[in-house]
């Protein structure tokens, strides 16, 4: 027993300690700041609007309810409480939408003022709130059939409706992707389970179904300008589905927004620029060989493709609401990628290529992304997928990471500084 004591106090002591809060990576010379104080606290999924529409405070979740934290004084403040399921941050008004059991509501982040919107479908659940707050969407199961997605069983402590699955991984970690993913989305896409896309008005509850199919309906995201212009896809393993969609808010205008032209070719984690007038997404040709940051402008067609290296490729993007940067979360050797050297989270500054060919508007425009890194992400566990977004003011990168052992919400500056100081 007196040998297996020190060991015992030095875990004790490990698990104690608290993550420094702000450090200059050794690596890359810029500065990392950890933002949240709560263990097993997380940013939203990428893709999903965690910011209040003063662009002044960040949205996270926390295994007790959901927080706000000022970005200037780094001052938190927990706006609900309990077991509940985050949608997203409004985009016009100081509010944060979640799931509580079956019930949808709002809760205004300077008020506390909450409100009860109404009542999930059966089998339902939601993903997203339109620009100017009148409507929610989500998708429902119809019938009894074995749902194999783990994304839908009952509520986890304020988990992020797009994030993760509910189900704990096998650290038990409510955000950790699950061991079996890739046989749980073949047994879900092969299932071919009815499905309704549907909205609920905020003012009145009322539930509308404006799409069905029995493809695995899935990620879910409202254009952040137009209220009417919803994001969808078809879920599964990419190099099987069609996957990248839009539709109406009236159910009109199902458009396919990316069609393949080689076998394995795959394209997915979509998500819209800030002015919503793209979507961007990974684009592989073909799977796991070349990798590109593809965008598709909803308004004339118009397509560009961004080229970057196995190392760079990053499991999740994003873009400034300028435009002029892009971010990217990295990935480790068991993702599709199989980068030697990909533990990064990176910032890439796009580049368009001279066209000195043919003019042609059905053309696809090249450019290539040149990364810069910002922060050595080797002891960060890949099973918690980072998520990275730019705050609005676009001086800082926003990501999740375990480096330390739990989960924390992190901030890495975009510009270097002089100062090497840690604390």
């Amino acid at each position: 027993m007196h040998v297996l004591l020190p060991l015992l106090i030095s875990l004790v002591l490990a698990q104690s300690t608290e993550p420094p809060t702000s450090w200059i990576d050794p690596d890359t010379g810029h500065r990392v700041v950890r933002l949240t104080t709560e263990p097993g606290s997380a940013s939203l999924y990428f893709n999903q609007n965690g910011y209040t529409p003063d662009g002044t405070r960040l949205i996270y979740t926390t295994p007790n309810g959901i927080s706000t934290l000022d970005l200037r004084t780094h001052q938190a403040k927990q706006v609900v409480t309990g077991r509940v399921r985050m949608i997203e941050a409004g985009h016009k008004n100081p509010r944060v939408y979640y799931v509580r059991e079956d019930k949808v509501c709002w809760t205004n982040v300077d008020t506390g003022e909450t409100h009860e919107i109404g009542t999930l479908p059966r089998r339902g659940s939601v993903s997203t709130v339109n620009a100017d707050e009148t409507l929610i969407a989500g998708t429902y199961i119809e019938g009894d059939g074995k749902d194999y997605n783990n994304n839908r069983p009952a509520q986890t402590p304020a988990t992020s409706t797009a994030s993760a699955p509910a189900a704990a991984g096998a650290q038990g970690h409510p955000l950790d992707q699950p061991t079996n993913k890739g046989q749980m989305m073949e047994e879900r896409l092969a299932a071919h389970l009815p499905m309704g896309l549907f909205t609920i008005n905020v003012q009145t509850g009322e539930v509308k179904t404006i799409h069905r199919a029995t493809d695995w309906l899935n990620h879910l995201l409202f254009s952040p300008t137009d209220p009417t212009l919803l994001m969808f896809c078809h879920e599964g393993p990419w190099h099987k589905v069609d996957r990248i969609w839009t539709i109406r808010t009236d159910g009109s205008k199902v458009t396919k927004i990316h069609t393949r032209t080689m076998a394995m070719e795959i394209f997915g984690h979509e998500f819209w620029s800030a002015d919503g007038k793209t979507i961007w997404y990974d684009l592989q040709t073909p799977r796991g060989e070349d990798f590109w940051l593809a965008g598709y402008r909803v308004d004339t067609g118009e397509r560009t493709w961004y080229h970057l290296q196995r190392d760079e490729w990053s499991i999740h993007f994003n873009v400034t609401r300028d435009g002029t940067l892009m971010t990217g979360d990295g990935g480790d050797p068991g993702q599709v990628a199989k980068a030697q050297n990909g533990r990064w989270i990176y910032l890439f500054r796009p580049e368009l290529l001279e066209d000195k060919g043919l003019p042609d508007p059905h053309f696809v425009r090249p450019g290539v992304l040149h990364a810069e890194r910002l922060v050595n992400m080797s002891k960060h566990e890949y099973r918690l997928e980072p998520n990275v977004s730019f705050t609005p003011d676009q001086q800082w990168v926003v990501f999740r990471s375990n480096m330390f052992g739990a989960t924390y919400v992190f901030a890495v500056e975009v510009a270097k500084r002089a100062n090497t100081d840690s604390r």
